[in-house]
């Protein structure tokens, strides 16, 4: 903690895998930890061990009155309720408190009657995947913020004492923000699990289909990072080639519809992004009407969609 800041006594409720780790992160900066509550006195007191301090409860307690700052970290559906629950208990005592959600699709509204009692409302979430086995890194993360002015302030102290990067929303952008992120991980790894059971169909062990697939994986990512989408882009539909691309949906037609799916709805977002550059555009008319009916079901270049 910086030394011209005071010290902050943190709240936290909900104390799951994003919880605990910005109560651990921000337990050993120095910040004060006070109540820590989740639905059950065993997994409160897990989650104090786990961040290193606090005091357990099971379930909503005016002892969260006594921190400056609460941190809501429960599930997007839970946090009204929570919120409204909190307002009804300290009233006019929630005037010059800070309370932040860590949602990343919802926007202060959700906290509007804490708000109203005269608290600083605001969210503040952590653009990273956290697994329940280990800790994530935070440092160089984007930390996506929006709220009011005090709320926004104690959200860019947080996530700067957490080494992380902050970009304030919109509070309408909050949905296609937390998209893009489900995007880029959580697909991602669906993607990947797929390629990994077709692998496994054809021969490969999962060992082996995941060591094949990983270096693969690393690379474009790589490239894309250092070379950005148009020259890291490769595959059949980079080249024009839609017989091929007729051939994998084929193949995959004795796999679970999804898997087919995939490879024809890729072909659109390839096309017009990253691909729009290809030297041969559309399907040219010596090309089998497979794969011209492959364009045909609703593989439309819409801007802006």
């Amino acid at each position: 903690m910086l030394a011209h800041e005071m010290p902050v006594t943190l709240a936290i409720v909900g104390a799951g895998r994003v919880g605990r780790v910005l109560g651990n992160r921000l337990h050993q900066l120095g910040w004060r930890i006070g109540a820590v509550v989740t639905q059950a006195r065993a997994t409160a007191r897990a989650a104090v061990r786990a961040i290193g301090a606090g005091r357990p409860h099971a379930g909503l307690t005016r002892q969260v009155l006594g921190a400056d700052v609460v941190l809501i970290a429960t599930p997007d559906g839970a946090i009204r309720r929570v919120a409204a629950r909190l307002a009804r208990m300290g009233g006019e005592e929630w005037r010059g408190k800070v309370v932040l959600h860590a949602s990343g699709a919802l926007d202060r509204a959700a906290l509007a009657p804490l708000e109203r009692c005269g608290a600083a409302t605001g969210s503040l979430h952590p653009l990273q995947t956290f697994s329940p086995r280990a800790a994530p890194q935070l440092e160089g993360r984007i930390f996506a913020i929006e709220g009011t002015a005090t709320a926004l302030g104690m959200a860019r102290r947080m996530a700067r004492e957490l080494g992380g990067v902050t970009v304030r929303l919109d509070a309408r952008s909050k949905p296609a923000y937390h998209a893009a992120g489900a995007m880029a991980a959580g697909h991602v790894l669906g993607i990947m699990e797929a390629a990994t059971r077709i692998l496994m169909a054809v021969g490969f062990s999962r060992r082996q289909a995941v060591r094949a697939l990983l270096p693969l994986v690393r690379q474009t990512l790589e490239n894309f990072e250092r070379l950005g989408p148009g020259s890291s882009w490769t595959g059949p539909v980079s080249r024009g080639d839609y017989a091929t691309v007729a051939k994998h949906v084929a193949a995959l037609q004795s796999f679970p519809r999804e898997y087919g799916e995939g490879v024809r709805r890729a072909v659109a977002p390839e096309r017009c992004g990253a691909g729009a550059q290809s030297s041969r555009g559309a399907p040219e008319a010596g090309e089998s009407s497979r794969s011209r009916g492959i364009m045909a079901r609703g593989f439309v270049c819409r801007r802006g969609v």
